[in-house]
């Protein structure tokens, strides 16, 4: 056999790409044994396909394997499986081609931080999972031999811009790739990869459901054992044994009916590092242009970083079983963090980043899908395990909801499935259908009020006269609902309506146009005092009018419909925004005593300075109802004191 050596120079740009894909695409040098193994699988299962048209590769693999081997003395790792194999011709093209056409633009490509989004067919262009080697070896040694024909090739690089080819021996068909690793000790090196513990540990993390058995030779010292078969005494010696180093169950690939409940739960503490089991297992296989598998799980609890800006998502991407990442953000929307499992593409590149993923149509349509069979697993979840469901909602409601803003394409589904507080649930949530059912004959809008807790929104003077007349109202009181009130328009043609805001209409034809009447002769009768008690509150209230939401309190702050709710502006003060100054409408109850005797005080005297202090009583007043901060608490107080005393002075 010839032992021509042939040398080969890549592009005087090559040594410049090869740092850039190695230090750019893969931070974690650890991944560079899942790009091997991944290949390898990819290998076997290429010449399983051949087999079915080829039959004269009937016989070959048999014993389908990856084998990992290690020689310390020598600092190599080998990787051998005997799949497909290449001839000479696909290792040029597959492994030589790391300067063809298009470098430059992936080069401009990889330069611009901002431009991380690279097509996963260019990355394939370049065999960057195969390159990604050089991050941990001096030198990489290949070895393969096309199944159905007899000559090998050898492909030998230094990473320095040029490799080698010729003519090699190797008996059977397959791939043989060694790695001289850097020191272990040097700066680029990340562990050692001769050690046996190391190969375990990354081969558990990123390869265990691979389907084929990674297996590597390992040293035991074992005792020689006696006629009896009992140990020797001081008889230890060495031998070699043949190990399996993953486990090849991926459980989401099993059949549905060859998985015990209690092998998901397992799976699950395993993925989600939770003690608890989960609240629901959601099985789901994609099928069409693409392909991808999912295991999906609701958590009983939530975690304890549910709400915290960097806390984790829990949804594992794979590629044909091979790991890629444990927090794939861009699989589940930011409202479905709660949702924990993994997404098994068929489809995908395994050179995949995170920047890829953000504009992956894949990663969409994907998501797309799964955000889909999570709210009909959730929706059936209310239907018929009210009791399971009501769980859920107590751990993950409040996130649920900010998909209402978020996800306009599932806004209805999502509301549908939302439970709500209200004013005839007797301490019971209630949904969105609940309370349509409940409506009044004619009643075209879903009356809400929002505020900080239960017991203050139940107290609002601003219910009193739904009450009253026995129309509900929702009570909101996460700071979530302060924003999807805002962008929901409506719910099944229903129209969403602040009690807090605007003017109270409620009632047939006939009552509004009877209070209308009331209101205005009630107005007449005030309208001097009123004038009186707004340029009193010029600077805290836009304009003070009679109310006819109110049939207890004597006064009520509320808004125009437009108007940001005291509420909003307190989150966004929490969260140091600048927010503008906004003045609502006192409103005053016409047939309280107060008014009466406000007016007696107006009528004596239109100038008496306790006229001012009345009226600031019940501006806070309002604003203590609705759970307000008083602008002037010791005022307040004092005025308090002092009408206690009858000595308003």
């Amino acid at each position: 056999m010839s032992q021509t050596v042939e040398r080969h120079e890549f592009q005087a740009e090559t040594k410049e790409l090869l740092e850039l894909m190695i230090h750019s695409i893969y931070s974690n040098k650890d991944i560079f044994l899942r790009e091997l193994i991944s290949n390898s699988s990819d290998a076997l299962d290429k010449l399983k396909f051949e087999k079915l048209t080829n039959p004269d590769l009937a016989a070959a693999g048999e014993d389908s394997h990856i084998l990992l081997e290690v020689d310390k003395a020598a600092s190599t790792l080998t990787i051998h499986d005997n799949g497909i194999g290449m001839s000479r011709e696909e290792v040029v093209q597959h492994i030589g081609t790391i300067a063809k056409s298009g470098t430059k633009e992936f080069m401009t490509m990889m330069k611009n931080r901002e431009q991380q989004a690279l097509p996963p067919e260019l990355i394939g262009q370049f065999g960057v999972g195969f390159y990604s080697t050089f991050m941990v070896a001096d030198k990489v040694t290949m070895v393969t031999r096309r199944a159905g024909e007899t000559q090998a090739t050898r492909w030998e690089s230094g990473g320095d811009g040029t490799y080698t080819l010729e003519e090699a021996k190797r008996d059977t068909q397959g791939t043989s790739i060694t790695l001289h690793l850097k020191p272990s000790d040097s700066e680029d090196a990340l562990h050692d990869y001769a050690d046996e513990w190391t190969l375990r540990n990354i081969v558990k993390k990123y390869s265990d459901f691979v389907a084929y058995p990674i297996q590597m030779d390992v040293e035991r010292k074992k005792p020689e054992l006696d006629a009896e078969g009992k140990p020797v005494e001081g008889s230890e010696k060495t031998v070699i044994e043949r190990i399996t180093l993953n486990s090849m169950k991926a459980i989401w690939t099993r059949p549905e009916s060859d998985v015990t409940e209690e092998e998901y739960q397992e799976f699950y503490k395993h993925i989600s590092h939770d003690w608890n089991n989960p609240l629901k297992t959601i099985r789901m296989k994609i099928e069409g242009t693409f392909e991808a598998q999912a295991l999906l799980f609701i958590p009983s609890k939530a975690p304890m970083d549910l709400f915290y800006q960097d806390g984790k998502r829990g949804i594992q991407l794979y590629v044909k079983r091979v790991f890629i990442m444990d927090d794939c953000k861009d699989l589940m929307p930011l409202y479905m963090r709660f949702v924990k499992g993994v997404v098994d593409s068929e489809d995908l590149s395994l050179n995949i980043s995170r920047e890829i993923l953000q504009q992956n149509r894949q990663i969409q349509a994907i998501k797309k899908r799964l955000v889909k069979k999570v709210i009909s697993t959730l929706t059936d979840m209310r239907r018929t395990e009210k009791e399971d469901y009501l769980k859920f909602w107590g751990e993950f409601g409040r996130v649920l909801k900010e998909g209402i803003y978020e996800d306009h394409e599932n806004q209805e589904a999502l509301l549908d499935i939302s439970f709500f507080h209200s004013t005839r649930g007797e301490g019971e949530l209630i949904t969105l259908r609940d309370y349509m059912d409940r409506m009044k004959p004619g009643q075209d809008q879903i009356y809400y009020l929002t505020g900080d807790t239960l017991k203050t929104v139940e107290n609002s003077p601003h219910l009193e006269v739904f009450r009253d007349k026995g129309y509900e109202v929702l009570l909101l009181t996460d700071p979530v609902d302060e924003i999807w009130v805002q962008s929901v328009m409506e719910f099944e043609g229903k129209s969403f309506q602040s009690v807090a805001k605007g003017t109270a209409e409620v009632g047939d034809a006939e009552e509004k146009k009877a209070e209308e009447e009331a209101l205005k002769e009630k107005e007449q009768q005030y309208q001097s005092l009123l004038e009186c008690l707004k340029a009193k509150l010029d600077e805290q209230v836009k304009e003070v009018r009679l109310s006819s939401r109110l049939t207890q309190s004597p006064s009520c702050l509320v808004g125009s419909p437009s108007d940001m709710t005291p509420q909003m502006e307190m989150m966004l003060k929490a969260m140091n925004q600048e927010v503008p100054k906004t003045k609502r409408i006192l409103e005053l109850n016409p047939n309280h005593p107060i008014m009466s005797r406000l007016q007696e005080l107006y009528s004596a005297k239109a100038d008496d300075p306790a006229l001012g202090d009345y009226a600031y009583l019940l501006y806070g007043q309002a604003l203590l109802a609705e759970g307000s901060p008083l602008p002037e608490p010791a005022r307040f107080s004092r005025l308090i004191s002092n009408l206690m005393v009858g000595t308003m002075q």
